[in-house]
């Protein structure tokens, strides 16, 4: 028998909301689910991609994923996993540097044994390149095989993979499918064969309602799959107001009254007939009630004569609003991040921004300037040969969200910078990361 948690989606080092105590939960789930697998004495932890936010992490970042995976080590339960397309380098990956380390193992086309169980793994692949992707792996003698990967499978919603076509192509008769990159954990069999999503271990958007989690699957005479939560992640007050034609914003600060707002992040909701709602007042509100982020989303249509209450009160937010409406590139928000809302002294805003389009045009990512209208402004960071190798362009769990799915949210999880296109990361260049890493 084997028996291991499958997680994913981990998303280390995003400061979500800009806010460093977000950044710092993401890595305590991710601890918390090291500490599980310690005391739960399972046989392997493994990861389903989107190790990192993005391919640049942070020093603390780095620090704290590597003590966290040292504490495996210790514990003698080994760290599998796959490339997903938010981390992934067009050099070295992470997660090589992570395996020169002896804290990890990445998986690939040959079989990685774990007691009655052969592992084989998958990297994101973009849409652009699967049609010519094979999926040839090399022959093992275990009693299961599972197969690890990151994108967006069907049956599930949102899907652009064609599953049945992979578990027909492949030449290894796969047990089960261990995937992410669907930040909604599920479970449902193709021909046969379990294709089951962990889930985020944090709400990486505010769509993310459900309990974050993660999946314990053993092996023994079948292959079973449970689901596990994390029940100290930071709580989320989502508060839905349906504004009756004479309600406004004293209504919605009522309902937001109703909620414990301590330490947690409150997303209000509002929809309905009543008054146009302006976020300042409400989200102070919640700010006083000692929540550590508060959001106002009223997207309701109203006649452009009609009167609207303007508040003053949270300037940085009316002028993030109307950046994210003018469209533009990844380039230039992220020009516009360092100048207006980074917290870089002013003597060093030029080299700043200057660095930023600098690493943009070495690495060849001129979609970066490409406009949200431009053909290749919405592609995501990683490609995979199919070899366990990762390399850029392509598609995202993210922009599922968009459609509605509990997947990553595109405007929230975007990478800062992604790699090019046209060069591919073999994966063999961790020397490489290791100077970076030091």
């Amino acid at each position: 028998m084997t028996r291991v948690i499958h997680t994913g989606d981990t998303h280390l080092g995003y400061r979500q909301y800009h806010s460093p105590d977000r950044r710092a939960d993401f890595l305590r789930a991710f601890r918390r689910v090291v500490t599980d697998a310690i005391e739960d004495d399972v046989d392997a932890v493994v990861h389903a991609g989107d190790l990192f936010h993005d391919r640049r992490p942070g020093l603390q970042d780095l620090q704290g994923t590597v003590a966290a995976l040292d504490d495996l080590a210790d514990a003698g339960i080994p760290f599998l996993a796959v490339v997903g397309n938010h981390e992934g380098k067009r050099d070295g990956q992470w997660l090589d540097l992570f395996e020169d380390l002896g804290l990890a193992t990445r998986l690939g086309r040959d079989p990685h044994v774990i007691g009655d169980t052969a592992f084989y793994g998958l990297d994101f692949v973009p849409r652009s390149r699967r049609e010519d992707l094979d999926y040839e792996f090399a022959a093992h003698d275990a009693e299961y095989a599972l197969l690890v990967s990151h994108g967006l499978f069907e049956p599930f919603a949102h899907a652009d993979w064609d599953t049945e076509r992979l578990l027909a192509e492949a030449t290894v008769d796969f047990d089960a499918m261990l995937v992410g990159d669907n930040h909604a954990p599920g479970v449902e069999q193709v021909d046969g064969t379990w294709v089951t999503y962990c889930g985020s271990t944090e709400r990486v958007s505010a769509s993310e309602r459900d309990d974050r989690g993660y999946n314990i699957v053993t092996t023994d005479d079948e292959v079973a799959i449970s689901r596990r939560g994390i029940p100290d992640t930071r709580p989320f007050r989502f508060v839905d107001v349906d504004l009756a034609p004479d309600e406004g914003v004293e209504r919605v600060r009522e309902a937001v009254r109703e909620h414990d707002c301590e330490d947690a992040v409150v997303v209000v909701t509002v929809t309905g007939d009543g008054e146009p709602v302006s976020p300042a007042p409400v989200e102070e509100l919640a700010i006083d009630r000692g929540a550590l982020v508060a959001r106002v989303n009223d997207r309701r249509e109203f006649d452009e004569d009609r009167e609207v209450e303007v508040s003053f009160a949270d300037p940085d937010e009316a002028v993030r609003e109307r950046v994210r409406e003018l469209g533009l590139s990844r380039a230039a928000r992220d020009v516009d991040e360092t100048v207006r809302a980074s917290k870089v002294a002013d003597s060093n805003v030029r080299d700043s921004v200057k660095e930023r389009v600098d690493a943009l045009i070495d690495e060849d990512d001129l979609d970066a300037f490409e406009g949200v209208d431009g053909a290749l402004a919405d592609e995501d960071p990683v490609e995979s040969d199919g070899t366990g190798a990762a390399s850029a362009d392509g598609g995202d769990a993210a922009g599922s969200d968009a459609a509605g799915s509990d997947a990553a949210d595109r405007d929230e999880v975007a990478p800062e910078d992604e790699p090019s296109e046209d060069e591919p990361t073999d994966g063999t260049d961790s020397q490489s990361s290791m100077e970076e890493f030091l």
